[in-house]
């Protein structure tokens, strides 16, 4: 029974809520301490005051939000795997395009995005390219670092043995290439959800943005918090869905391994 507690309070996936416990804590304290009024931070209890009254409203209006993460973030992989493999196996392509994608990440998104509900009007699909957006750098970035650290000497072994491109694709390159490309979509599916905010503070009636600018507008602290609270866990959510993906299909990682050990 002991070998059993200890092995639970040692687990990877209780620490971090150890940590959010002492800081809710600290956080209580700090109010009471230092009497900071309720119209600067909100006590921790009227936070979860207000995510229990919201509930049901907050829970609708994440998943709109997360609608529009996930098809921002579908569409960064969607192009942006191609247009990296495009950059990694072509110094022209890479000459031409990476500049211009440096370029298009100084532009700030809350800039633009207005033009989006111009173009496209009020509803999913400002929020969607706005995510894209956001995320679409990234996965380009890791996935043409992933395909350009490809051993050279393993490409050489592979065509030595009579492999086809395309085999030495799957069964070489693509491999290799996974962990970076992984490290790029936990990132983007993270900044997936900031865009798709983005684009509900621009133009929307929707969406945890909305209700943000809401509270905002009425000066209703605990329900931005609250809102800022289940966009934290959207995030959250999404991240260790791509990372339990990741290890499922590169489980042979030395950083899997190595977690692996950590935990037993």
């Amino acid at each position: 029974m002991k070998a059993e507690m200890k092995r639970i309070l040692h687990s990877g996936w209780l620490r971090p809520f150890v940590l959010i416990l002492g800081l809710l804590v600290l956080w209580d304290l700090a109010i009471r301490v230092f009497a900071i009024p309720q119209y600067l931070i909100p006590a921790p209890t009227k936070v979860v005051e207000q995510l229990y009254k919201e509930g049901p409203h907050l829970l609708k209006e994440s998943l709109l939000t997360t609608y529009a993460t996930l098809g921002g973030f579908a569409l960064s992989i969607l192009f942006g795997v191609p247009i990296a493999m495009l950059i990694a196996y072509s110094r022209t392509v890479e000459s031409y395009v990476y500049p211009l994608l440096v370029f298009s990440q100084s532009i700030p998104k809350i800039a633009i995005a207005p033009l989006f509900v111009v173009w496209f009007g009020f509803g999913i699909l400002p929020k969607i390219i706005c995510a894209f957006l956001l995320g679409f750098f990234p996965v380009v970035v890791s996935t043409v670092m992933g395909f350009k650290s490809v051993e050279p000497d393993m490409v050489d072994l592979a065509r030595s043995m009579g492999s086809t491109r395309l085999q030495m694709f799957f069964k070489v390159s693509l491999p290799q290439a996974l962990p970076s490309i992984f490290s790029g979509l936990k990132v983007s599916i993270t900044l997936a959800v900031v865009g798709a905010v983005v684009g509900e503070f621009v133009g929307s009636n929707s969406g945890i943005g909305y209700v943000l600018q809401v509270a905002n507008g009425n000066f209703d602290l605990p329900l931005m918090f609250a809102g800022l609270v289940v966009l934290s866990l959207i995030g959250v959510l999404l991240f260790v869905i791509i990372d339990r993906i990741e290890k499922m299909m590169i489980p042979w990682h030395p950083s899997h391994r190595n977690e692996f050990q950590a935990v037993a």
